[in-house]
């Protein structure tokens, strides 16, 4: 048998989903992250579940891993020191970047500017100089390559970037520049911005190869001990890592181009919430992954998920392909206060984390957060992960009521402004990946999951419009599920800057083609067979003169058939849909790119057994709740014994082994064939 684990490591608890392929079975641990070192919490949680699966860690074949290491060390500052090499005449390039300051108009005389990743100190020069076609205008100095590197070493860099002028075009002098880097420097890990980001615009590609050096020994050292402690587990299986782009690769290769996992983390879910949409017969989604720490959003449209060319991480925002995830902290652990300057209550984006907690916990947690708050309203249960995890409810109340006293209102009212408010944050981060990218969020449904999603889904509905609200099955791991039935994906890119009147469809295609054997070369090297390998093409246009491109993906069949002038209809479509008009300027070609991908999973999900449409069987207990300004009669039912075909009518609570889900006072649940709760309005 074929065992694949997926395992999603978040702010406060590690998700294990372990899957074996034929049959489809498949179990699913959580257990509390260890922030210290994560892969202290993912063994503990391989072991664990490999116990109740009744197999040792030898017998899976392939883990597959979303990780927020690289994004921790972005938003830390705790990135390598990284040396730069430039072109003569470009040493302040990652101090001049860019000319745009975020906020109003004032906004540069109050906005702290972050420091870049490779400081001034460390970057040095070089003469040599390529033509915008890639010709070698002046060639390198080795003497003055050395010498500058010899500084770089006296300097302690830990990681070594060069960008040098129309490399893209031509990597010849970076080459050079690496080989001459390997004698000097060997321990220290080179990249090379014509290998990271083949593409125009000097700042962006210097400033994504630098984020990728300052990431690479941080990733590296947790990569190299994540698979020496699988090892001693006795796991020989593959090691693969989810991209920001919701694809897979090799650990080796993450090592080489962490870039790429900057947003490894949230698209897990993305990639679940596909599998869910696919079974369920749903395909217009907007995700809300709710964790401890945070929540991310992301849109389905048709089944395919938005990406996007960068990748934002805090300050940072770099040119490398992702799901389009906007993140806001509002999650579990957010704590609660109420500042004495204003007197008004506000929610995050400070979190209680995993150590110590929420208070409800009884780790030693001692401020009020909205798990707190769920808990003294009753929307969550006194236990969790299936009764092994209690809940101080008494601890809970005290901390709110702190809340309570400095607003001057009753506990649950305090509670309750504590929930409003969490929400509110939430729905303004849908609202970024819907309603301001052109999307009305009343053609959607809404998928909560991750530890507290179902808990806060029913509620955001309702201030969305977006129904049916969808608690899918196991929505507390959903993301390591993600993890374990995406497929592999990589991509390769080239600046192709013409009129499309300068061109033609051969020479195009030509260059496509060329590429798309690129990648799937790399693919059949981390072992995908060559005939479960698919491929299709971005191209990025824009119109003449303008400073930005649209990114428009087009599979091989479809641009020999249609050639360049479906290009051009796409492109006017898409760009009356973003921005509302159309030019009439010469269209341009900027980037193309090639992404070849691996067969993807067929994991159908079990059928629930057909019931009566009653409940009954599954319901635990009465219960009571606080909803609306008052106390309210519910009932609590156990999701393992509901039945396809079940209603429940709200207010109600299901419970399960990694979540809770609530059903609101005017709201009915449906249990659909595969267990998925669609919750609407009565």
């Amino acid at each position: 048998m074929t065992y694949r684990l997926g395992v999603d490591v978040g702010g406060t608890f590690t998700d294990l989903l372990l899957l074996e392929e034929k049959s489809g079975a498949f179990w699913r641990h959580k257990t509390p992250s260890t922030p210290a070192d994560s892969s202290v919490g993912i063994l503990n949680g391989v072991t664990a579940i490999c116990e109740k699966a009744g197999i040792t860690p030898a017998d899976v074949e392939v883990l597959l891993h979303g990780t927020t290491v690289a994004t921790n060390a972005v938003l830390e500052g705790k990135g390598a020191r990284v040396g730069l090499i430039a072109t003569t005449g470009y040493r302040q390039i990652m101090q001049i970047a860019r000319s745009y300051v975020p906020g109003g108009l004032a906004g540069w005389i109050i906005w702290p500017k972050p420091e870049p990743l490779a400081a001034l100190i460390d970057t040095f020069e070089i003469a040599g100089r390529l033509d915008a076609r890639g010709g070698e205008i002046a060639p390198t100095d080795d003497a003055e390559i050395r010498a500058q590197l010899e500084k770089l070493k006296a300097n302690g860099v830990e990681a070594l970037t060069v960008s040098l002028m129309n490399a893209y075009l031509n990597g010849a002098h970076e080459r050079r520049v690496a080989e001459l880097a390997a004698e000097i420097m060997p321990d220290i890990p080179v990249s090379l911005s014509h290998e990271v980001l083949p593409e125009m615009q000097e700042y962006e590609r210097t400033l994504t190869t630098v984020a990728n050096a300052a990431v690479r020994p941080v990733v590296g050292r947790y990569l190299r001990s994540l698979r020496a402690k699988l090892c001693e587990s006795g796991m020989a299986g593959r090691l693969s890592l989810l991209r920001s782009d919701g694809g897979l690769m090799s650990s080796e290769m993450s090592e080489q181009h962490p870039v790429s996992l900057l947003m490894s983390g949230p698209a897990g879910g993305v990639t679940g919430a596909l599998w869910v949409g696919k079974n369920a017969g749903i395909r217009n989604i907007l995700t809300l992954d709710v964790g401890g720490t945070s929540t991310d959003v992301a849109l389905i449209e048709n089944l395919e998920a938005r990406r996007v060319r960068t990748t934002d991480v805090g300050h940072l925002s770099v040119r490398a392909s992702a799901l389009d995830v906007k993140t806001v902290g509002a999650g579990g652990g957010s704590i609660a206060y109420v500042p004495e300057l204003t007197g008004a209550l506000r929610v995050g984006p400070q979190s209680a984390g995993a150590v110590p907690g929420p208070v409800a916990y009884g780790k030693g947690g001692t401020v009020p957060t909205v798990t707190d708050a769920n808990v003294v309203l009753g929307y969550l249960p006194e236990a969790l992960l299936g009764g092994t995890f209690k809940l101080d409810r008494e601890g809970a109340k005290a901390a709110v009521q702190t809340i309570a006293d400095a607003l001057g209102i009753g506990l649950f009212e305090a509670a309750r402004g504590i929930i409003d408010i969490v929400n509110e944050n939430m729905f303004g981060a849908l609202r970024m990946i819907s309603v301001q990218q052109g999307y009305d969020p009343r053609d959607f449904a809404l998928m909560g999951f991750g530890g507290a999603g179902p808990l806060h889904v029913n509620a955001v509905a309702r201030l969305m419009g977006s129904w049916p609200a969808v608690s899918p099955v196991s929505p507390g791991v959903l993301c390591a599920l993600g993890d374990a039935t995406t497929r592999t994906r990589t991509e390769t890119a080239r600046s192709f800057s013409k009129r499309f009147a300068d061109t033609g469809e051969a020479e195009v295609i030509a260059i496509l083609e060329e590429m798309r054997e690129q990648v799937e070369a790399q693919l059949v090297a981390d072992g995908v067979p060559a005939a479960e390998i698919s491929s299709l093409f971005e191209i990025d246009v824009r119109y003449e003169g303008q400073a930005f491109e649209v990114p428009l993906a087009i599979d091989p069949e479809t641009l020999r058939r249609d050639g360049l002038a479906g290009v051009i209809a796409r492109f006017d479509e898409e760009h009356k849909r973003l921005f509302t008009f159309n030019m009439e300027s010469p269209h341009e070609l900027v980037n193309l790119r090639a992404v070849a991908m691996g067969e993807p999973l067929d994991l159908p999900a079990a059928e629930l057994p057909r019931g009566d449409g009653d409940p009954v069987k599954a319901k635990l207990r009465d219960h009571e709740m606080w909803l609306d300004g008052e106390v309210r009669q519910a009932v609590i039912y156990d999701r393992a014994k509901l039945e396809q075909g079940d209603v429940i009518v709200g207010p109600a609570i299901v419970i399960e082994m990694d979540s809770t889900t609530l059903i609101e006072n005017g709201c009915i649940a449906t249990v659909d064939r595969v267990g998925n709760i669609l919750i609407n309005l009565a």
